[in-house]
């Protein structure tokens, strides 16, 4: 399967483990010598539109993707809560 750059940053990233959407491709990880894919790079959340920022990438290894579709790109990376949820609250005790 041919996809150019271009066509991989309009698929959408999301995770099989909880379901989530991660995001669309912002980047990718080569290693040139070899000419090999080592990551897909997504950028994090925009923070209140954009304004203040983003939050941390997610850097999926190649290993953890799973199928690429039309539009989708499925990879299978279980990420701790808190690294896919919002970071800067606090918790609540009851």
């Amino acid at each position: 399967m041919l996809v150019k750059f271009c066509q991989l940053r309009r698929k959408e990233v999301i995770n099989l483990c909880d379901g989530c959407r991660l995001g669309y491709v912002g980047d990718i990880e080569l290693c040139l010598p070899e000419g090999t894919v080592k990551a897909l790079i997504v950028f994090g959340p925009c923070r209140f539109f954009g304004l203040f920022g983003r939050g941390e990438d997610y850097y999926i290894p190649w290993d953890c993707v799973q199928r690429f579709g039309d539009d989708i790109i499925l990879v299978d990376k279980p990420f701790r809560r808190n690294e896919v949820g919002q970071k800067g609250q606090k918790k609540r005790r009851f």
